[in-house]
């Protein structure tokens, strides 16, 4: 479905990945783990091209390196960063509709709003108020919302559980895993391992730039070195 090689990409002079190299298969999720500052955000951002990347990026086998981001989501990545944009001042499903691609109708979709409704009930109890006053767990919802609504065959999700209550945590959790039972995969950037882990079919670790690591869950967990040096605090 995505394979990215020899994926390099600058910010300034500062060369930020480092030949970096991944896959997601169909209905997969891959979590891409790090300590902060190594490069993870970034390597979804040069996949979505929003930092210019050097190297391959095929998406069923097509190469994106040099495609504009919005070319890139119409091919079919969606991608939900961080920072949880939503547009504050429209309702939430003014926000729903808002990820809808350019003369597609929501019948098209394989993701309706009702089934987004019912993936996640808080969102149809907020559905016509304003999208400031929802919780830091129903906005990291709707934006994961959102892009689905774009029907995207990869979404790329940058640490969806960050400053969440454990409760919400495992509803994003359950979310993600019957995203992808519906046939998108899903490449999950996460700080949490014990999240990361329990979904994950594949992980890979990066630091200083590169993956120094890939495998299943269960090599991660038995691999102490690795998790000493390039995860734990």
């Amino acid at each position: 479905m995505l394979e990215v090689s020899d994926l390099h990409a600058y910010y300034g002079k500062s060369h930020i990945l480092q030949g970096v190299h991944l896959t997601v298969g169909e209905g997969e999720i891959v979590s891409l783990l790090g300590r902060n500052g190594v490069g993870r955000s970034t390597t979804c951002k040069a996949i979505m091209g929003e930092v210019p990347p050097s190297g391959s990026i095929r998406f069923r086998g097509e190469e994106l390196v040099g495609r504009k981001p919005y070319e890139i989501a119409q091919a079919g990545i969606g991608y939900v960063p961080e920072n949880r944009d939503i547009f504050p001042g429209m309702t939430t499903r003014q926000n729903l509709l808002l990820g809808l691609k350019p003369g597609q109708k929501e019948e098209d979709s394989r993701w309706s709003m009702e089934q987004m409704f019912d993936m996640f009930s808080n969102l149809r109890q907020r559905a016509d108020v304003e999208a400031s006053v929802l919780s830091g767990g129903e906005k990291q919802m709707l934006t994961i919302c959102r892009t689905l609504m774009g029907d995207p065959s990869v979404i790329m999700i940058d640490e969806p559980t960050e400053g969440l209550a454990p409760k919400i945590v495992q509803q994003v959790g359950e979310m993600l895993e019957q995203i992808a039972q519906r046939g998108v995969s899903i490449l999950l950037v996460e700080q949490k391992l014990t999240i990361a882990l329990k979904i994950s079919s594949r992980v890979y670790v990066m630091g200083h730039g590169q993956v120094v690591f890939e495998g299943d869950p269960a090599s991660l967990q038995e691999n102490e070195d690795i998790r000493r040096e390039w995860l734990e605090v």
